[in-house]
This record gives structure tokens, C-alpha cells and sequence, in this order.
């Protein structure tokens, strides 16, 4: 092996480690004052509420409302 080929790997590996430093734990505060983790599941639970399709018996109650108020 030779110099420059142990120099690349020596490199490689301090950048690995340096980075690998940088990361956030997920106990460590976050934003608004939860945790890394508890925001992240928040965030997946906020898309899931998002992606959902609105409820029939509220769409019925919006139209059955509208419509009362039509007739006055």
C-alpha cells in the first residue's frame, strides 16, 4: 500500500468521524422545546392528519348548515 493510498484512507476516516460528531442525538432539545424525536414524530403524525381525506360527516354537517342558512 502505498503513501498517498494510507493518506486517502487516514482522510477519509478523521472526515467520518468528524462528521459522524456533527449529528444531533435524539434526546437533545429541539424546536419549540421537544426533543429531536418527539419533533420528528410530530411532523410524521401532522403529514398523516394532512394526507387524510376529510370527513363525510362533516362535509354532510358544512352542506346541511349552508343550506339552513339559505332558507332564512
Amino acid at each position: 500500500m502505498g503513501r498517498t493510498s494510507l493518506a486517502t484512507i487516514i482522510t477519509a476516516a478523521a472526515t467520518l468521524a468528524l462528521a459522524t460528531g456533527c449529528s444531533r442525538t435524539d434526546n437533545e432539545p429541539g424546536p419549540g422545546g421537544v426533543t429531536v424525536s418527539e419533533a420528528k414524530a410530530l411532523d410524521d403524525a401532522a403529514e398523516m392528519l394532512e394526507s387524510r381525506d376529510p370527513a363525510p360527516a362533516a362535509d354532510a354537517e358544512a352542506t346541511r348548515d349552508a343550506g339552513a342558512a339559505a332558507d332564512e
